[in-house]
């Protein structure tokens, strides 16, 4: 792979590799099983390029078509479905070389030289008159950014403007094939001739599956295998039964005993698919994580959901041709329901504006009251303040001429009380005298 950082620095080219794998088709149709619907589309397909040089050279379509006669097939799918088998046998059934684009050879670090190498590669398949095929095109065919930020952003338009571009001029074939679709950039649309879905088996078609995974004359099989069984039992991918099938050749030479009696039973297959389902369900625990009720488990149950919505899709078209019916009769009838609803709509206003009219009224009716029932309150409280206040003066004036009545009376009494003692101090100093005075007397009588 090119190194920018030593060719900037040391002026150095690393040996450029090839960017596409030019191979020898030796896979047909009659190496992978497919559902009808594939096959038939397939076979539509093969016509097409087949009958491509009657068209545009002994019609002479191509005389008013110089752009846009190339043959470019979208195959979408989940994994394992046999999209990349179905590009080989294509190229086989024509002929022809398959150029499998290396997607990480034909990007590169510099700006524009993706570009260039994307140019090169359709000038491969033009100069060899192979077949190209893209897998897992959703890497350089993606949807464009509409609001461009940064450099990459900028530089991943412009691949998808160059791959636009080539597939426009380019006369030949091209086959993209794909995981996500809707990953793909709506422009594809226009410029790839056919779409094929690539559905999952059914049981009829699994069981074929797994009997064309294994040699006809050489393995060894046991005589309780049953393929029926095991195209019923395990929902599964062309891809996947090829994996169980290698699990359960190893388990089958794991087992003791000589190499020569060993046979493949019933049990290995049934192990190694279930160990290729549950290396499955580890891949996609990163993807889709819950219970698996919005979402169906990873891309197979994805595609198998939409399948099973597509058997409907008759009686879903039903529903809908009445239901847009129904929808025109109501539709007609919307003037008159329209017309009806203004007029309810005009007397409930009306009657809406006389009740509140009327509340307003009877609101203010009782302002009024309120207001005149305040005022007579507020007169009241006045009265009864200065009632309350000649009350409380009159009593202050009583209590007044009640103290100055009990001082007067004390000191009245104050001043008897001191004459009264004046008067027995005089009635003892004179009882006194005359007490001295007989004793003195009694005295001078016993002396004498």
């Amino acid at each position: 792979m090119p190194n920018p950082l030593r060719d900037l620095f040391f002026g150095t080219v690393a040996p450029k590799k090839e960017l596409v794998e030019a191979l020898t088709p030796r896979r047909t149709f009659h190496d992978v099983i497919l559902p009808a619907s594939t096959r038939r589309a397939l076979d539509h397909a093969l016509s097409q390029i087949k009958k491509h040089d009657l068209i545009f050279h002994h019609w002479g379509l191509g005389e008013r078509h110089s752009t846009g006669r190339g043959l470019a097939f979208n195959f979408a799918g989940p994994p394992g479905t046999g999209k990349t088998i179905c590009a080989e046998a294509i190229a086989n059934a024509l002929g022809k070389k398959l150029l499998v684009v290396r997607y990480s050879e034909v990007e590169s670090l510099w700006a524009g030289e993706t570009g260039k190498n994307v140019s090169a590669v359709f000038r491969a398949a033009s100069e060899n008159d192979a077949v190209l095929f893209f897998d897992e095109a959703d890497a350089i065919a993606s949807r464009r950014f509409s609001s461009i930020t940064q450099g990459y952003q900028r530089e991943a338009n412009a691949v998808v403007n160059v791959l636009l571009k080539e597939l426009e001029e380019f006369d030949g074939v091209v086959i993209f094939a794909t995981n996500l679709a809707a990953n793909f950039d709506p422009a594809f649309e226009r410029r790839i001739r056919t779409h094929i879905l690539f559905e999952m088996p059914g049981a009829p078609e699994r069981a074929e599956i797994w009997k064309v995974q294994l040699h006809a004359r050489k393995t060894p099989l046991a005589d309780d295998v049953n393929f029926e069984e095991l195209g019923q039992k395990f929902a599964a991918s062309g891809g996947d039964i090829k994996n169980a099938v290698l699990k359960a050749a190893q388990m089958a030479t794991a087992e003791p005993g000589a190499d020569e009696n060993k046979q493949i039973h019933q049990r290995h297959f049934e192990i190694g698919m279930q160990e290729v389902m549950a290396a499955k369900k580890v891949m996609e625990q990163s993807l889709f994580e819950g219970d698996g009720s919005a979402m169906p488990a990873g891309l197979n149950g994805y595609f198998d959901h939409f399948v099973r919505a597509q058997e409907g899709q008759g009686e879903q078209l039903e529903e809908l041709t009445r239901r847009i019916g129904e929808t025109e009769q109501t539709t007609r009838a919307l003037p008159g329901i329209v017309e009806r609803f203004d007029d309810a709509a005009r007397a409930a206003q009306n009657q809406l504006r006389a009740d509140l009219t009327s509340q307003i009224g009877e609101l203010s009716g009782q302002l009024s009251v309120i207001a005149q029932e305040a005022g007579n309150a507020a007169r009241e409280n006045a009265a009864l303040r200065e009632t309350l206040a000649a009350q409380l003066n009159e009593h202050q004036t009583k209590l007044d001429d009640l103290f100055t009545r009990l001082q007067n009376e004390r000191e009245v009494q104050t001043a008897s009380a001191s004459q009264w003692k004046t008067q027995i101090l005089i009635a003892w100093s004179v009882g006194g005298a005359g007490l001295v005075a007989a004793l003195a007397a009694l005295a001078m009588a016993l002396q004498g």
